[in-house]
């Protein structure tokens, strides 16, 4: 006789039933696997229960806050990098650095003043802090917002 699949089966004792709690004190009645007393013993005690304590989700604060829908987050470029991404200067704009990979597409800019720029650039961006635009224009350049 040759060995089909339908002849397989589990090893003796592989297979147990599943233990039925509570169910009379022959077979795990009793406490059921509880312990004896106390909170955690009794039936439907609510999850977030403290034993009468006030509950964590009470105790913190509801809100915090708010969040201003109209903020606008502007990507950041400034003068030192202007100046590594641009060593000959010329003109400057906002695809120029996305190309550079300076900023991301389709979020505005702002030049800021931090370090020096000493070339000649034309830049146009969406804003511009006040050093930035005067730091620019010493060095022989100008500015446009966008």
């Amino acid at each position: 006789m040759t060995l089909k699949l339908h002849h397989l089966r589990p090893a003796p004792g592989a297979k147990t039933a599943k233990t039925r709690v509570g169910r009379g004190e022959g077979s795990k009645g009793k406490t059921a696997g509880r312990g004896t007393k106390g909170t955690k013993a009794r039936y439907q005690v609510p999850v977030g229960f403290e034993g009468g304590q006030v509950p964590i989700h009470m105790r913190l604060p509801k809100l915090k806050g708010f969040k201003n829908p109209f903020r606008v987050e502007f990507q950041v470029v400034n003068l030192d990098r202007l100046e590594a991404l641009f060593p000959e200067g010329g003109a400057v704009d906002v695809d120029g650095l996305v190309a550079k990979g300076a900023v991301r597409k389709n979020q505005p800019v702002k030049v800021l003043g931090n370090g020096e720029i000493g070339v000649a650039v034309q830049v146009t961006a969406d804003k511009f802090s006040a050093s930035a635009k005067t730091k620019i224009e010493a060095a022989g350049g100008s500015v446009s917002e966008r």
